[in-house]
């Protein structure tokens, strides 16, 4: 059985005994007929790494452009470290860094130069030492008096993070920052998001990466179409799931019939496409599911090709709450 909207939908901080440095309640944000965020309740814990987590158009952009008073809401309240986010924006800014989807930078500064450039308009520390700090904990060190047109993707993105973290915020938000780099490069920048972490401020992150939440983040809400679905520890939402994982295969001849797989030991239910050819089958013992499979389609005189079994993860969890599969919703939309 998977996780009901009940059990899931709790979002209180995860260090018991703390107050929530964010807090939201009953946000909505309207654009004319669309609701892009519809009665949102959020809460984050200090010193957490929080993801929001869902397909491109699930409203996750529009939520961060509120807390960082970037846009008005239509309805509810924000609190940011016990401050009224919508009456005292300005207030709230100086709390916060952002690193935003699209970074306009000078190409023609340096690195070192950019960082000095922020640190003077927040009137903080602009000297050599403390830019080396930034340009340190972001891996950046050696490319110090690099041109920003000389940087590659990564690179860039790493820098859009120092300049988010000049004014030492206690909260930084960082809106989908490892889109379009490659896998190297995105592992480089989950280090450099638990390194901020660790210098001691709260991280909230947009991600429509499965891996990336459940490798990042100690809690995770699910949002689709506006809403939050799901917000737990991503081992709990999987947990929640009472499934081990999910065994996928391709009938390259022949039928079986769906009264059979669902007969198949250790099979809770078949998901996925409607084509009788797919199989989707989640299974509380994956091996059990397997041979079983195998003799059934032995039997049936049905080719079984692409056959695979992969663990139960956030797909699987937004899967189940959803009836919808998790890459198809992110390819069809293109704002978030």
């Amino acid at each position: 059985m998977g996780p009901s909207r009940t059990e899931t939908r709790a979002s209180e901080p995860a260090l018991l005994g703390t107050e929530p440095i964010i807090e939201v309640r009953g946000l909505v944000k309207r654009y004319g007929a669309l609701t892009a965020v519809a009665g949102v309740d959020l809460a984050v814990a200090p010193r957490e790494i929080f993801g929001i987590l869902g397909p491109n158009g699930a409203g996750k952009t529009t939520i961060l452009e509120m807390i960082e008073g970037l846009r008005r809401p239509d309805a509810g309240t924000i609190r940011v470290a016990g401050i009224d986010a919508v009456g005292r924006s300005d207030a709230v800014r100086r709390l916060i860094g952002v690193q935003l989807q699209t970074t306009a930078l000078f190409d023609y500064l340096s690195a070192a130069e950019l960082i000095e450039l922020f640190a003077g308009l927040y009137g903080v520390d602009a000297s050599t030492d403390r830019v080396d700090r930034l340009l340190d904990l972001v891996d950046l060190r050696d490319k110090r008096g690099a041109r920003v047109e000389q940087l590659s993707g990564g690179q860039r993105q790493r820098l859009s993070i120092a300049l988010a973290l000049v004014n030492d915020p206690r909260v930084v938000f960082l809106d989908e920052p490892t889109t379009g780099l490659d896998p190297q490069a995105r592992r480089n920048l989950w280090e450099t998001v638990q390194g901020i972490r660790a210098g001691g401020a709260t991280v909230v992150l947009t991600t429509h990466y499965m891996e990336e939440a459940e490798v990042l983040c100690d809690r995770v809400a699910i949002m689709d179409r506006g809403r939050v679905i799901a917000c737990d520890t991503p081992a709990a939402l999987v947990r929640a799931l009472g499934m081990a994982a999910t065994v996928r295969a391709r009938a390259a001849t022949g039928t079986l019939l769906p009264s059979d797989l669902a007969a198949l030991p250790g099979v809770t239910d078949r998901v996925g496409p409607a084509d009788a050819s797919h199989l989707h089958l989640r299974t509380t013992d994956v091996q059990a599911t397997l041979v079983a499979l195998l003799d059934l389609a032995h039997r049936h005189a049905v080719a079984l090709t692409d056959l695979s079994s992969t663990q139960a993860n956030l797909e699987d969890v937004f899967l189940t709450l959803t009836g919808r599969r998790y890459e198809a919703e992110a390819a069809e939309n293109d704002t978030s």
